[in-house]
């Protein structure tokens, strides 16, 4: 017996809570009690957090920057991001303020999850934020800051979002050397929870350079075409295929698609043709408008930006 669709819905949002937590737990949990910060906006956060002398608590900054984002995305390109991530960075809010509340759970001398190798605790906290990040973008969703500011990037400009977010993370640990009780070593910890970070989250949900290429078999393939045309705004290729054992035409559908999409686009195959066969392929690099910019020279560069320019001109 096939569970309901409310049961998935349930099932989504309590893997979800669950990895609010544990993404929070990586911040309030390691990071934070052992004053390091890392990428991303959560490690923006935290710095504001450092720099006001605890005055500003980082998961009230974070999303306070977040509704901030969310609300500059909407009114410049209109997209609109679901209740699954509006709800990941209230949770992730929540979840953050309870675990700072709960010295049991930090890792403070005395305390159980006390690690006495420094170098343990940006290792211990990378490994936990992309399980829970992973598991909250599997599952649909996302905590938003940083992912929302490549989007918007993306949109305008052909700049792979796997830079965005190397530049961003890289920036943001920095500007942990601005403050003045923090150190070069400070900043080496951050360095340390963003490889971890990223090595892992390619396990979990692919990684931000992994993009997906499926084919789709499907006698609803039109339905699905056009549910990719309009409404992810990507583009889908027809093959023609024969069935070597009915002999029969078919149409199959091929499309390429990045992690963010994934999960939302297998849901809706499988809402509008429960019976549909599907080959999923993660591939590392894809290159041309809506995925990664072509490496050629600033020349090229230029070029592929007028070309861009010039596409939606005439679309």
């Amino acid at each position: 017996m096939k569970p309901s669709k409310a049961a998935l819905l349930i099932q989504d949002y309590l893997v979800i809570t669950l990895a609010c937590f544990v993404f929070g737990w990586a911040w309030e949990g390691f990071m934070i009690p052992c004053g390091m910060s890392a990428g991303g906006m959560m490690g923006l956060s935290t710095i504001i957090q450092y720099a006001t002398g605890g005055l500003l608590p980082a998961q009230y900054t974070y999303m306070a920057i977040n509704v901030l984002l969310i609300v500059i995305a909407v009114f410049a390109m209109g997209i609109g991001f679901g209740f699954k991530t509006i709800y990941a960075i209230l949770m992730s809010t929540v979840a953050m303020q309870i675990i700072a509340s709960i010295p049991g759970l930090q890792c403070l001398p005395g305390h159980f999850f006390y690690v006495k190798d420094t170098l343990m605790v940006p290792v211990i906290a990378g490994t936990l934020e992309a399980t829970g990040l992973g598991l909250v973008i599997r599952f649909g969703g996302s905590t938003g800051g940083t992912d929302i500011v490549a989007i918007m990037i993306n949109k305008y400009y052909p700049v792979q979002l796997s830079m965005v977010f190397l530049i961003t993370d890289l920036i943001t640990v920095a500007l942990l050397l601005f403050l003045p009780d923090k150190t070069f070593t400070d900043a080496t910890y951050g360095v340390v929870e963003i490889v971890i970070f990223n090595l892992l989250i390619d396990d979990i949900v692919g990684g931000h350079k992994t993009s997906f290429q499926l084919m789709v078999f499907s006698e609803k393939y039109k339905e699905i075409a056009d549910h990719i045309i309009n409404k992810l705004e990507r583009g889908v290729t027809v093959l023609k295929a024969q069935g070597w054992y009915t002999k029969k035409e078919k149409n199959v559908l091929l499309i390429l698609i990045n992690r963010g999409e994934f999960s939302s686009l297998m849901k809706e195959i499988k809402t509008i043709d429960p019976r549909a066969f599907m080959s999923v392929s993660a591939t590392k690099s894809v290159y041309g408008e809506g995925f990664e910019e072509i490496k050629g020279g600033v020349n090229d560069a230029k070029s592929l930006i007028h070309k861009g320019k010039k596409n939606e001109s005439e679309h």
